[in-house]
C-alpha cells in the first residue's frame, strides 16, 4: 500500500487586509470588494525559502536519511536556469543520492508532482519521496490578481510504510486551455475575462475530472467524508460541489478569504488542512485545477493519529500579524524601490565557488559535533573547542536548522539597510550546544528578550540584482505559538 505518510504546511506570518489594499487604491465601491485578507511573504521569503518551511514541518519526526527524492512545485521558481529543488534538498540536509526535480508552469503542478512521487513509490524506483508545492505570484499592482494572491507553501512525504491516507486512484485530463499566463519577459500574470476562467474553466474541467474519478472507480459523491479542489471565485467554488452532488458539509474550506489563492500549492494546502481533521476510515477526493484537472481518490488509515504532531494549516493560521500597509506590501514584493540614501544596499558580488565547497555550512546549516566530547561547533571546526578537549580531526558532521535555541543577547540597528527597518541581530544559544550571531526576522525590535525561544528559518539573504543570483540562508524568528 503506497500513499501519504506525513504532511506539513507553512503560511507567512504577515496578512494584509483586503480593505487595506482598496484604501491604498482608492478603491471604496462596496460591490467590488472582497472579504477578508490574505497571506503576505516577508520581504526574504520566496517560494523556495516557504517549501523549506513546509518539508521542516512535514519532516517532524522522520530520519531525512530515509529520503530518496524531493519534488517541487510551483510557478515561481526563482531560477529559470538552476534546478530549485536542489536547492531545497540542500536546505534540508538530504543525502545528495536523491532524485531531484521541479515542476511548473502550471498551478496544477503540485498535484502532479504528488501522483509522480506515487509513480515512484509503486513502482520500487524511490521508498520515500517528499513532495513540496509553494507560490509566491505577483500581481499587478491595482489589479484583481493583487487583491487574490496569497502565499504559503504545502508538503507530503510519499512512502510505503506509516502511510496515513493511502492512494486508492487517480484521473487527469489536460488541456491547453489558456486563462492565466506569464511569459518569460512578464514580471506579472496576464488574465482572461472572469466569466471565461469561471464557466469553461474550473467549472467544467474539474467537474470533468471528479467525474471520471467516480466513473473509473464505481464511487459515488455520498462515498467521501470530504472532497478538496481550488477555486477564485467563491460562490462558484460552492456551486460546483453541488452541481456534482455533495453536501455542504462534504466541501473542504476554500481557505481564500484567510490567505488568498496560493497557486500551486492552494489544493495541497487545502489537503492538508482535511487531513488535520480526517478520522480513520474517511474517503478523500481531491481535484486540482489549471490547464486541464488531476483527481485523487484518498483512504484515510487509522496511522493518521501519529502524524497529528505538526504546525499545519491549524497552526500557521492561529499564529499571524497585520502587515499595517499597503506600502510595506509593495517594498516586500520589491514594487517601490526603496531610497536608502546609499548605506549599503549594494551586495557584494556571490562567489559562487564557495558557495559550492561550503554548501552544507550555508544552505544545510551544518556544524561539526566532536566525537570524543560531544561538543557541537558552528562553523564546522577541525579542532575542538571544548578547552578540555582539543581533539583533532575527529569531527561528524552536525545539523543545526531543525534545532531550537534560544536568545542570548540581540540589537537593532536602524543605519544598517533593510526593507524592514530596524535590521535586527542577535546571538543564538542552541539546544544541545553550539552558539551563532543570526539575522532575526518576522518579530519587533521592542517584542524580543533575552533568553526567548528561537527557530531556525531558511530565508533569501539577498537579492544580487546584477548578476541573478539569489543568496539564502538561515535567519532565527520566534517560535510561533
Amino acid at each position: 500500500m503506497a500513499g501519504i505518510t506525513s504532511y506539513g504546511a507553512y503560511i507567512p506570518i504577515y496578512r494584509i487586509n483586503r480593505m487595506t489594499i482598496y484604501q491604498a487604491l482608492g478603491w471604496l465601491n462596496p460591490a467590488s470588494l472582497l472579504p477578508g485578507e490574505k497571506s503576505v511573504a516577508n520581504y526574504d521569503e520566496d517560494s523556495i525559502t516557504m517549501a523549506v518551511a513546509s518539508a521542516i514541518d512535514c519532516l517532524n519526526g522522520v530520519e531525512r536519511e530515509a529520503i530518496d527524492g524531493l519534488f517541487f512545485a510551483t510557478t515561481t521558481t526563482p531560477y529559470k536556469e538552476r534546478q530549485n529543488a536542489g536547492i531545497i534538498a540542500t536546505a534540508l540536509d538530504l543525502r545528495p543520492e536523491i532524485r531531484t526535480s521541479d515542476f511548473t508552469t502550471s498551478i496544477k503542478a503540485g498535484t502532479g508532482a504528488l501522483i509522480s512521487a506515487y509513480d515512484a513509490v509503486t513502482s520500487g524506483s524511490a521508498k520515500n519521496v517528499i513532495v513540496c508545492a509553494s507560490d509566491c505570484r505577483l500581481g499587478k499592482p491595482g489589479g484583481f490578481q493583487e487583491e487574490i494572491y496569497g502565499d504559503g507553501a504545502a508538503a507530503f512525504l510519499l512512502g510505503n510504510n506509516g502511510v496515513i491516507a493511502s492512494v486508492e486512484g487517480t484521473y487527469s485530463v489536460s488541456y491547453d486551455f489558456v486563462d492565466n499566463w506569464r511569459a518569460a519577459e512578464d514580471k506579472y500574470n496576464r488574465t482572461w475575462e472572469d466569466r471565461w476562467i469561471r464557466d469553461e474553466g474550473y467549472g467544467k474541467f474539474i467537474s470533468e475530472a471528479i467525474s471520471g474519478l467516480l466513473r473509473e472507480y464505481n464511487l459515488t459523491p455520498g462515498d467521501f467524508a470530504k472532497v478538496v479542489y481550488p477555486c477564485l471565485y467563491v460562490r462558484a467554488h460552492a456551486g460546483i460541489g453541488k452541481k456534482l452532488g455533495f453536501e455542504p458539509a462534504q466541501i473542504q474550506d476554500h481557505m481564500f478569504t484567510a490567505i488568498g489563492h496560493t497557486g500551486t500549492a492552494s489544493t495541497l494546502m487545502i489537503l492538508v488542512a482535511a487531513l488535520e481533521d480526517a478520522k480513520p476510515g474517511d474517503k478523500i477526493l481531491v481535484a486540482s485545477y489549471g490547464n486541464g484537472s488531476d483527481a485523487l481518490f484518498l483512504q484515510v488509515t487509522d496511522e493518521i493519529e501519529k502524524a497529528r504532531e505538526r504546525r499545519g494549516i491549524k497552526g500557521h493560521l492561529a499564529s499571524k500579524k497585520d502587515l499595517g500597509s499597503y506600502e510595506k506590501y509593495t517594498t516586500f514584493r520589491e514594487i517601490l524601490d526603496i531610497d536608502t540614501g546609499g548605506r549599503g544596499e549594494e551586495v557584494a558580488s556571490t562567489q559562487l565557488s564557495t558557495l559550492w565547497r561550503e554548501r552544507k555550512m550555508i544552505l544545510g546549516l551544518c556544524g561539526s559535533k566532536c566525537r570524543r566530547c560531544g561538543t557541537p561547533q558552528y562553523p564546522p571546526q577541525e579542532i575542538c573547542a571544548n578547552p578540555k578537549c582539543g581533539a583533532i580531526h575527529e569531527m561528524d558532521s552536525y545539523r543545526f536548522s531543525d534545532k531550537k535555541g534560544r536568545l542570548f543577547t540581540y540589537t537593532g540597528d536602524v543605519l544598517a539597510f533593510s526593507p524592514s527597518p530596524p535590521a535586527v541581530y542577535g546571538m543564538v544559544d542552541f539546544e544541545g550546544g553550539g552558539r551563532w550571531l543570526f539575522d532575526l526576522n518576522d518579530c519587533e525590535l521592542e517584542s524580543l528578550e533575552v533568553g526567548m525561544p528561537v527557530e531556525m528559518s531558511f530565508r533569501r539573504k539577498y537579492h544580487d540584482v546584477s548578476r541573478g543570483i539569489h543568496a539564502y540562508f538561515w535567519k532565527a524568528t520566534p517560535i510561533r505559538a
